[in-house]
């Protein structure tokens, strides 16, 4: 059997010349796989004994390295949701199905790498990709400056097997802006200050990762795909949706608009989480073009959100 060997390595993040390590895989990933680096605790490692206040440090140390698996077990949970995915197929009015967690797999990770550490108290939810955000970005609500500015994140993107000519992928190089991810992002940058304060508390992700595009162009949404095409999509979502907030376990869950607060009291039912929406920062949104700043600050703090 032959196939491509990427293989991407996840090591905690101090202390690594201390320890041996053993290599662990985690599965494959379409053409990934995924392989963990843990540390082997041993004092035939190490060139002196350990003290006991050394083995305390150690013990604190692991703790760190578990929180540190979320990241590598949100990666297993994208892997998981990308194969559910796959078999899918998506008749006209739908011509064409972006994934930007296979083209722009890199920087997605990235973004997983810098702030998806556990745990946060509030996961905002979208719906699914923008044409001019996480599709070309692979990050939510991905605005290209935004996201290349703010969150610091660049990588090379790929592109789609088949692209619409009205949609164009350039990755980091497209020049056209997504106005629902420059407010996002702009209102958690006034908001906190950096990234950092913000993901301490806040993730951001997508209920769905998949762009619908019409032969027009127009983007069509899940919740308007015919009901044979869009029950199996709703449920390899639902099951990862449940999958992600099990682990990053937020005190709250806020859909970016209804169909994502929808989606979340449905598969997220019977968890202690308190599930609620905001206003969608579409530029189609009248009630969005007068003010979001101050208005998802209101509904946050309606929900209970402290800011």
């Amino acid at each position: 059997m032959s196939f491509k060997t990427r293989v991407f390595f996840f090591l905690p993040s101090q202390q690594k010349e201390k320890y041996s390590f053993s290599l662990r895989p985690l599965g494959l990933c379409g053409e990934n796989f995924l392989f963990s680096l843990f540390p082997c605790i041993s004092i035939r490692t190490l060139a002196n004994p350990l003290t006991a206040k050394q083995q305390i440090g150690i013990s604190t140390y692991y703790q760190n390295v578990l929180s540190d698996l979320s990241v590598m077990n949100l990666h297993a949970i994208t892997c998981d949701l990308l194969n559910d995915l796959s078999p899918l197929r998506f008749t006209p009015p739908v011509t064409h199905v972006y994934n930007p967690l296979e083209y722009a797999r890199e920087p997605y990770m990235q973004y997983l790498n810098l702030y998806a550490g556990r745990p946060k108290e509030v996961v905002l939810l979208g719906m699914n990709p923008g044409p001019w955000g996480m599709a070309q970005t692979g990050v939510p609500f991905g605005e290209v400056k935004a996201v290349k500015e703010w969150l610091r994140i660049e990588a090379p993107v790929g592109s789609p097997s088949e692209i619409h000519p009205k949609r164009p992928v350039h990755g980091f190089d497209c020049s056209r802006s997504e106005i629902s991810g420059r407010r996002l992002w702009g209102w958690a940058r006034k908001t906190f200050g950096s990234p950092e304060r913000f993901f301490s508390r806040f993730f951001v992700a997508n209920y769905c990762p998949l762009l619908f595009i019409e032969a027009s162009g127009r983007n069509r949404t899940p919740n308007n795909l015919p009901v044979g095409e869009r029950k199996p999509l709703l449920i390899a979502c639902d099951r990862a949706l449940l999958r992600i907030i099990q682990w990053i376990k937020p005190r709250f869950v806020v859909g970016i608009g209804r169909f994502a607060e929808q989606r979340a009291q449905l598969a997220l039912s019977g968890l202690d989480v308190t599930i609620g929406s905001v206003t969608h920062p579409s530029p189609a949104n009248p009630n969005a073009n007068r003010g979001w700043d101050a208005l998802v600050a209101k509904e946050l703090k309606a929900l209970g959100v402290r800011l």
